[in-house]
């Protein structure tokens, strides 16, 4: 049964309902219930800007969602997310809990650097009973030391055996001065043989006129907070998985990434506007 709009969920002890977050925003705009009327509200004034972020949000985590499936089918049993915000509306947890047979089994790694996100993620994975195998630590995915060394990472992680590693719409966030092919090759690095990459990353798409205007507008508004963000296209894009072979259809837009429902023409407009790819370590 989907919610009152205004309905409000369970806070985590400590956690502000008053201010707007960016993990509980996102959370919105991919039909979750962990937002309030804060979250609701700055989302749509987002929403009337640009009118492709919602659809745009929902075809990053259906790419995502797909990419935990083919993982899992390939026999990889470990996963790690950054930048992983709230992990409900269809999470990687979530969709490992659905994929697997009784009696298998699977580890999985949240990283987000917001304390708000690490609160409600916690109290998620309490909840769906998953603390065994599921865990969320609070590191910047820019200081890749950080994330990898985690006593919680290192408790669920095995990194002799292949993981599944997800940048989902996270690097946007990573400026020239962070170097992300650097940071992207340090992950890279730490991973086996048989390993995934996964990524996505907004772009402008070479698009002009309206819809990119209202990306620009958003990108702005982004780089007067504590969150620049910057966007790539695919000839920046493309370099980041290294000399790692792309899996089939290579580096595409979210949409026609191994896709298995064809889109709504509501929906249609927010394709160019990012890039996705999975690459393995051979």
């Amino acid at each position: 049964m989907k919610r009152d709009d205004d309905a409000a969920p369970v806070a985590p002890t400590g956690v502000d309902t008053e201010k707007p977050s960016a993990a509980r925003i996102y959370d919105w705009f991919l039909g979750g219930t962990h937002n309030w009327a804060v979250d609701r509200e700055f989302a749509r004034a987002l929403e009337k800007q640009w009118r492709w972020v919602k659809p745009g949000a929902r075809h990053n985590r259906e790419f995502m969602n797909r990419v935990v499936r083919a993982a899992l089918n390939a026999g990889i049993r470990q996963f790690i997310d950054l930048g992983s915000g709230v992990p409900t509306a269809g999470n990687v947890h979530e969709i490992v809990q659905e994929e697997l047979e009784p009696g298998d089994t699977a580890k999985v790694v949240y990283v987000d650097y917001e304390p708000v996100a690490v609160a409600h993620a916690e109290l998620i994975l309490e909840r769906h009973e998953a603390t065994d195998w599921a865990g969320i630590i609070q590191a910047d995915m820019r200081r890749p030391k950080d994330v990898l060394r985690h006593p919680e990472t290192l408790r669920l992680i095995d990194f002799d055996q292949p993981v599944c590693l997800m940048m989902m719409a996270v690097l946007h966030f990573a400026g020239p001065h962070d170097d992300p092919p650097a940071l992207v090759a340090t992950y890279r690095n730490a991973l086996a043989p048989g390993s995934w990459l996964g990524l996505s990353h907004m772009s402008f798409g070479g698009q002009t006129g309206q819809d990119a205007d209202g990306l620009h507008w958003m990108v702005e508004q982004y780089r007067k907070t504590s969150n620049p963000v910057w966007m790539r296209d695919r000839e920046e894009i493309e370099p980041l998985f290294g000399d790692w072979p792309l899996l089939e259809p290579g580096v595409v837009h979210l949409p026609d990434w191994r896709p298995v429902r064809e889109l709504r023409r509501d929906e249609e407009g927010a394709r160019p506007f990012a890039w996705c790819g999975v690459a393995v370590h051979p």
